[in-house]
């Protein structure tokens, strides 16, 4: 029985091609010459097969190295006119990531079958060349050829990736003509790339009209709601997907994990926890890893410690959600243990785990250690410092009261100052009354978002605290003249699976004559611990009794009240708000956790505080 020659790596004995082919026609007779024809095209056939066999075992075990050997001899065999060995030799050499070879081969085949343009524009894909991949398939057009769902699918992942809305719109208008939308690989590409280029209705409208979709067809969609920032109807496909019966992946559960997470809905995903529970993905550390950014997010960072230390083997992304919810909760000593455990389990820190431990710095106010970080970094050959490593610093000095340092690392940078640097840098500016560096950040803000109302209210509120109320007027005018609508203060509290919103001064929900009266209650509780309505938190231009009445009834004073009333004595109360809490808010709840023997949560855009008996875990550092 013959031997494939494709397990042999001795390449000298292997390749005698030449010798072996004179030798069968040297043994037969001279009067059968077609019998001699038939041995030399069996010997030829018998070759190319077993040269297609090991680049075929190239291709699987990715090594280049014997792939240009056999390549050597394709050429010297004149088979790279073969359209099958061409192709198979794209496919190695795009495998191995040499995708220049892989180009050299294609350009120079006289003759191209779908399945080359196919494996070269998929090999652009993969390997993050997306220009290349739309110039071979617009050249594909050019030529001719008729492109397959495989085609289609791989040019619109391209798409996705270089955000080409027009060419998305194209491509979706020949896949209508070409009558390949029906197919599931087509629509799936297609609503994902418009859910990435923001273009959410129209990949609903995709979804929407396929006759048949796929678990990742889903999953696409409930993704594509999370990137747009649609949380609600996120989950609320996802759940439509779970009465169908739709197997879940590791995505789909990934997806709704992060629209619990933005939504701090710690009932919704606990129960989505319970559906990973039930189908056997604790284990995947992807999905690991969201569980626990779920539950920081939600305010349960001890719910979020016990998944991380059931996680087994732990990669990066395990230790840097874990790391980024211990700093988003001010819990320094816990994120700073936990770096170094990462070091020594040889789990290496990268950019993210660096912005996760430069954030608890900030929180915290420790400005030495979170130099060390920062140089440390530096050092670290393996990471390369951005633009979210620099703003942490501009925040952490801006924070401690280094204003001045802080304007001269923006100075010295290499990069451009985000809005995110200047608004930090401004909010310090108020804190410590420095006008000239506050009006310097206040006109690039205005520059870098012109339609953002809350960086002219930022400026306002810098002069407000200084009661400096002609340049107050003159800002407001300002915002108000120019059309620009300031965002409007929110708290919401969830209860039994059901949403509460309120706003400051709300007269609307069904139980706010329950809610006031438990205000007042509370404040009567609290005038007995000698707690005095904090005024210089109200910055409008108004009568001392005026700034108590808006300062009583601010939307998180709200939804703790409503929370006391409808919560069972003991259970936490959890409140979410759109804006920084105030001052006079934050004495609130401290006092609050005290009287009512309640552990109080509230999420505010710049981190979590955790009141109990009288306390904040921010310690009054925010």
């Amino acid at each position: 029985m013959r031997t494939p020659l494709w397990r042999f790596w001795d390449f000298s004995n292997y390749f005698s091609f030449n010798s072996r082919c004179l030798s069968v026609m040297a043994s037969c007779p001279s009067e059968a010459p077609n019998f001699k024809s038939h041995i030399w095209c069996g010997a030829i056939m018998t070759e190319v097969l077993d040269l297609q066999e090991l680049l075929l075992s190239c291709v699987k075990n990715k090594s280049a190295r014997n792939g240009k050997i056999c390549h050597g001899k394709v050429i010297h065999y004149g088979l790279q006119r073969d359209v099958l060995t061409s192709n198979i030799l794209i496919n190695m050499y795009s495998k191995c990531g040499l995708v220049d070879f892989a180009r050299n081969v294609f350009d120079r085949m006289p003759e191209r079958s779908i399945v080359s343009w196919n494996t070269i524009i998929g090999a652009y894909t993969q390997l993050g060349e997306e220009e290349e991949a739309l110039k071979l398939f617009m050249q594909m057009q050019r030529e001719g050829t008729t492109p397959s769902v495989f085609t289609l699918s791989s040019i619109l992942c391209a798409c996705a990736t270089k955000l080409a809305i027009c060419e998305t719109k194209q491509l979706h208008a020949l896949a209508l003509k070409s009558a390949l939308i029906a197919n599931v690989f087509v629509g799936t590409a297609v609503l994902d790339v418009y859910a990435k280029c923001k273009l959410i209705k129209d990949a609903c409208n995709v979804f929407d009209g396929m006759p048949e979709r796929s678990a990742v067809t889903w999953s696409s969609m409930v993704a594509g709601y999370v990137q747009n920032n649609l949380y609600e109807e996120a989950l609320v496909l996802f759940h439509r997907a779970q009465k169908m019966g739709m197997e879940q992946s590791q995505f789909t559960l990934s997806a709704a994990l992060s629209a619990c997470a933005s939504l701090a809905s710690v009932i919704e995903g606990t129960q989505v926890h319970a559906v990973i529970i039930r189908i056997g993905f604790v284990s995947n550390i992807f999905v690991a890893a969201s569980l626990i950014n779920m539950y920081a997010k939600c305010g349960s960072i001890e719910e979020a410690y016990f998944i991380f230390s059931g996680v087994d083997v732990k990669n990066v992304v395990v230790w840097n959600a874990m790391i980024s919810g211990f700093a988003r909760h001010a819990q320094l000593m816990e994120a700073m243990i936990l770096f170094e455990k990462m070091h020594q389990m040889g789990a290496y820190p990268n950019e993210i785990t660096y912005v996760s431990i430069l954030s608890a710095c900030s929180h915290v106010g420790l400005v030495e250690q979170g130099r060390t970080y920062f140089d440390l970094m530096m050092r670290d050959k393996n990471v390369e410092p951005n633009v979210l490593h620099y703003s942490c610093m501009v925040d952490l000095l801006g924070r401690a009261g280094l204003i001045h340092e802080s304007w001269d690392l923006i100075k010295s940078m290499p990069f451009d100052a985000t809005a995110s640097m200047w608004g930090s840098l401004l909010a310090s500016c108020r804190n410590r009354g420095n006008f000239e560096l506050a009006q310097i950040a206040a006109e690039r803000l205005f520059e870098i978002e012109p339609q953002n109302a809350g960086n002219h209210v930022l400026l306002s509120n810098t002069f407000a605290a200084n009661k400096r109320w002609e340049e107050v007027a003159r800002t407001r005018k300002h915002l108000k003249d120019s059309g620009i609508k300031k965002e409007m203060g929110k708290s919401w509290i969830e209860v039994k699976d059901k949403v509460h919103t309120f706003i400051v001064g709300e007269g609307s929900h069904p139980r706010i004559a329950e809610i006031y009266a438990k205000l007042e209650d509370l404040a009567d509780d609290m005038k007995k611990l000698d707690y005095k309505i904090e005024m210089a938190h109200d910055l409008h231009d108004v009568e001392e009794d005026q700034k108590e009445d808006l300062l009583k009834h601010h939307s998180e004073k709200l939804a703790l009240a409503f929370g006391l009333i409808i919560l069972p004595p003991g259970a936490h109360i959890r409140i979410k708000k759109n804006l920084r809490i105030c001052g006079d808010c934050h004495s609130f709840m401290k006092l609050a956790s005290r009287i009512t023997r309640r552990n109080i949560i509230v999420r505010d855009t710049n981190r979590f505080h955790h009141f109990s008996g009288g306390s904040c875990s921010c310690r009054d550092f925010w």
